[in-house]
């Protein structure tokens, strides 16, 4: 997926931001609470929420704050019910974009992802509309300092990863099955692997360049989608111009 790297770089700058301002607890609570929900309060039985723990104890959530939104999910406390569901769209410059929503107004908020699209230059589409352009995947990234890339080709390969990629500059990053995820992490880590991040989520098989004016537009876009509160994943195809990155 050539120029995915780029949007991990802009990914991890915008989480550092989201962490300082705090908003990213909102997010990871209602993650939390839908994955209790959807696939029981057992991380060790239920991946995807591991992956919502992992990620709220790597941002410095407090414990009691994370066993609530399991127990909300789970219904051994009372709460809203959160409903999660996924919206297609596309943004300036023609790019692809898929909207993860975790919400207790479903109406409410398809009102307002709606206007962002349209105030920003993009609109929403029908179901299906990008879907296709896109696929999930487990993702891992191990810090390239510590390894020679032969050698990390070579564990990961053999702790069952699909693909490693070795274009950003301070990353490898490695591709796996979503079902696949923690069992390539565990065999990586067996053999001393430091895993930065672990996560899964829809990544895109090809990526659209845009540039100039346009370019700026469809970041601001992106940038107003995943401010919104009810917003927990923005997947795109949109592969920025260097300048954005700086």
């Amino acid at each position: 997926m050539s120029g995915h790297s780029k949007w991990s770089t802009i990914k991890h700058k915008k989480g550092a931001a989201d962490a300082k301002r705090g908003k990213i607890f909102t997010k990871l609570i209602k993650e939390i609470t839908v994955a209790a929900r959807m696939g029981g309060g057992d991380v060790d039985s239920n991946p995807r929420l591991r992956q919502a723990v992992d990620k709220a104890k790597a941002n410095s959530m407090p414990r009691d704050n994370i066993d609530r939104a399991v127990k909300k999910g789970t219904g051994e406390l009372e709460g809203e019910t959160i409903e999660e569901m996924t919206y297609e769209g596309y943004g300036p410059g023609g790019v692809a974009i898929m909207v993860q929503v975790a919400t207790d107004n479903k109406n409410r908020t398809v009102g307002e992802v709606r206007h962002i699209f349209s105030r920003n230059n993009g609109n929403l589409a029908e179901n299906g509309a990008v879907s296709w352009m896109f696929e999930r995947r487990g993702y891992i990234s191990v810090a390239k300092a510590s390894w020679e890339e032969d050698r990390m080709m070579e564990l990961a390969l053999e702790a069952g990863a699909e693909d490693i990629k070795s274009e950003d500059e301070s990353f490898f990053e490695i591709y796996t099955a979503p079902t696949e995820l923690y069992l390539v992490k565990l065999a990586l880590e067996e053999k001393g692997v430091v895993c930065e991040e672990v996560t899964s989520g829809l990544f895109p098989k090809t990526m659209t360049e845009v540039a100039g004016k346009e370019a700026q537009q469809a970041m601001r876009l992106i940038d107003a989608l995943e401010d919104h509160d009810d917003v927990t994943e923005v997947s795109t195809n949109f592969e920025p111009p260097d300048e954005l990155l700086e």
